[in-house]
């Protein structure tokens, strides 16, 4: 049986941040989930890592069960929050997709608080505007209309096809527990209704990346949307002190699908080390 997890709750302007600690040995990794998620997409991940490490993982506000608030807020100011409740010294942090744009900006926001990253299909803020392919394109168009309907199911639908099984590959290509959680996790932000661009920091990761220091493992499944490959390897190729994985035979959410894969691999970069 793994390591049980004890909840917690940072309280912040506006509301609360519900998240979960496993304890464990050092250093502490922070795992930030995807925008079609919320933490319980790291749990199976985090068994795997601790007690190696000391793994925290919390929802971001909008998501799981941390509410929206009404109050202006950052995810970035949120995140330091939660470091300073859960962690003393510079810790890991492993943010997929919007969660990887959270730890890039924090890392150049409040670089003395971080010792390294990971960085899974990561969003980038000021990144270009993406080239999207005819996969993509073609579900982004159902999406639009399933959205001007109003139909939250189908867009839900439409969604977890494109972040789970991948734009290029059939609808149900992952299916069980995985993709019950996925609908389960998004239909709930969904329902929600928080803005997409709320909890903006303001930084522009894009034009700075030479300003991170810290060692950074950059990691794309290859079944993900192309213009997040493509992104993620020039990311990669920009960061000072970065090297560059592929996830095979995953998407756009792999703590889904392969959790025990991408705690290799938070595993092994936080082992690395600086």
């Amino acid at each position: 049986m793994g390591i049980m997890s004890e909840r917690f709750v940072v309280s912040r302007d506006g509301g609360e941040l519900a998240g979960e600690r496993w304890p464990g040995g050092s250093p502490v990794v922070v795992l930030l989930h995807q925008g079609v998620a919320d933490r319980r997409a790291w749990r199976e991940t985090a068994s795997h890592l601790a007690p190696a490490v000391t793994v925290v993982s919390y929802d971001r506000r909008g998501f799981g069960e941390s509410a929206p608030g009404h109050e202006p807020f950052s995810h970035v100011d949120d995140l330091i929050a939660v470091l300073g409740q859960v962690a003393d010294d510079p810790v890991w942090l492993a943010g997929a997709s919007a969660g990887g744009g959270v730890a890039l900006d924090a890392a150049i926001v409040a670089p003395e608080r971080i010792a390294g990253l990971v960085l899974i299909g990561s969003a980038v803020s000021g990144a270009p505007e993406p080239e999207l392919d005819p996969g993509t394109q073609r579900l982004g168009t159902l999406l639009d209309q399933a959205i001007a309907a109003g139909d939250l199911d189908e867009v839900n639908r439409l969604e977890t096809w494109l972040w789970l099984d991948g734009p290029a590959q059939p609808e149900g290509r992952v299916f069980g527990p995985a993709r019950s959680l996925a609908l389960d996790m998004n239909g709930a932000i969904l329902r929600g209704g928080a803005p997409e661009d709320a909890g903006g920091s303001g930084v522009d990761a894009w034009s700075c990346l030479e300003e991170v220091r810290v060692p950074v493992t950059v990691a794309c499944g290859d079944l993900d949307v192309p213009f997040l490959i493509s992104q993620n390897r020039a990311l990669a190729e920009r960061l000072p002190r970065c090297r560059y994985q592929v996830l095979p035979g995953v998407a756009h959410l792999p703590n889904l699908e392969q959790p025990e894969m991408l705690a290799r691999v938070v595993a092994d970069a936080v082992n690395e080390g600086p």
